[in-house]
């Protein structure tokens, strides 16, 4: 019975680290399709160079940071309980994954290439197994200090805060050290708009990240016997509050509706295993109006250029997330309890305040070192032909 339950607790982690994994699809579809023609080679390149990097990182130094667990011991050892350890840093890298994923999107078409790389490197090998180990590994003592200050630690159960709150606020120094797109903001006042080359592939990158997000959700249990059916049903209503939502604030948008999805699930992950399925409708729907208006915010009166919106969406909505575990996640509000505010509200700001501050300093010594933005002349011919010497589509580009 043991050997099965090893076993059985081996191939559920797995099937949920390849579900996650498939979601890097989804990031790079979503990001193809948003930006414009002369960037989409650039754009599915920059998604499967950063995994690679981020698995050597995260594999020699950032789990090993987040969990104290080194993987230079002999294969025989590693194999044990047939290799569970081995899978399990296999989906949680796909987790670590996700920050160049999402800061790729609010710095596109303008970011060069190899700096970008380095900083995936420093972010997944150290910045975010850092906050990792402290919400998911009791690092440092500060969950026992929570707990003892508000009666609960931080509740985070599937990475609104360590992951997507993370990414968003790592990804807002790149984007404002980098500056905006050539000619996005005009010096009389007006804005140029940069519409989506392909909504097709938009569309189909936010479908392929939805489908995965189930097993980024239930298998966050890590072991069989802990799945629940209430993280399912919850991550299924806060998607289709997010929709729903995005859809009638966003005033059928068809880049809003389908990152209203994205939103909704972003936001849901912290008290997936807590809330009651009406708690989470509500706390998608919130995220889905929160992206939608942010969003328009930040691009229309800041003028702050994130391109995919991933400091809306994941950044604010991922914090929403956190924060809503501890409203909705309690007995008040027909969840099972386990969560307050108070430890939300202090787990929620350490990971922001962090992020915040590790962004602008990897991003700001990067900038000073070399250069983080592509000339102009290379940023007019776009990151497909400067970067990687083809279009996306050369066969017909030849017969012009």
């Amino acid at each position: 019975m043991d050997a099965l339950k090893q076993g059985s607790d081996a191939l559920f982690i797995l099937l949920g680290g390849i579900m996650v994994l498939a979601m890097h699809a989804g990031f790079a579809f979503l990001e193809l399709g948003t930006v414009r023609k002369k960037n989409q080679v650039n754009a599915l390149v920059k998604i499967l160079a950063d995994f690679s990097v981020s698995t050597v990182a995260y594999f020699i130094v950032g789990y090993g940071v987040a969990y104290g667990t080194s993987f230079f011991v002999g294969a025989e050892q590693l194999a044990a309980k047939n290799g569970y350890e081995l899978v399990k840093f296999f989906f949680l890298l796909t987790f670590a994954a996700a920050i160049p994923a999402i800061i790729s999107g609010g710095i596109a078409e303008r970011a060069r290439f190899w700096p970008q790389l380095l900083a995936t490197a420093v972010l997944v090998g150290v910045v975010y197994p850092l906050f990792e180990g402290i919400a998911w590994n009791q690092a440092f003592g500060i969950q026992a200090w929570i707990k003892s200050a508000t009666g609960d630690e931080f509740h985070d159960f599937a990475g609104s805060v360590v992951v997507h709150a993370m990414g968003g606020w790592l990804a807002l120094p790149a984007v404002i050290l980098l500056g905006a797109r050539s000619n996005r903001y005009r010096k009389d006042g007006a804005i140029s708009a940069h519409p989506p080359s392909n909504i097709p592939f938009l569309a189909l990158g936010a479908w392929i990240l939805t489908v995965g997000w189930f097993g980024f959700n239930v298998m966050s249990a890590q072991t069989i016997d802990k799945i629940s059916g209430l993280v399912a049903v919850n991550s299924l209503m806060a998607m289709v509050g997010g929709t729903l939502a995005a859809l009638a604030v966003g005033k059928n948008d068809p880049g809003f509706v389908h990152n209203g999805p994205l939103a909704g699930l972003v936001a849901v992950c912290a008290g997936s295993d807590l809330m009651h399925p009406l708690g989470a409708l509500v706390v998608g729907a919130v995220a889905g109006a929160l992206f939608v208006v942010m969003f328009t915010l930040t691009q229309n009166k800041w003028k702050i250029d994130d391109v995919l919106g991933v400091w809306p969406l994941h950044g604010l909505c991922g914090a929403w997330g956190g924060v809503a575990a501890g409203i909705f996640g309690t007995k008040a509000f027909g969840g099972l309890g386990g969560a307050n505010l108070g430890a939300q509200l202090i787990g929620t700001a350490l990971g922001v305040v962090w992020a915040l501050v590790a962004g602008f300093l990897v991003y700001g010594a990067i900038r000073a070192l070399m250069q983080l933005r592509l000339s102009p002349e290379e940023e007019y011919a776009g990151a497909d032909l400067s970067i990687h010497r083809i279009g996306s589509t050369p066969e017909r580009e030849a017969t012009w």
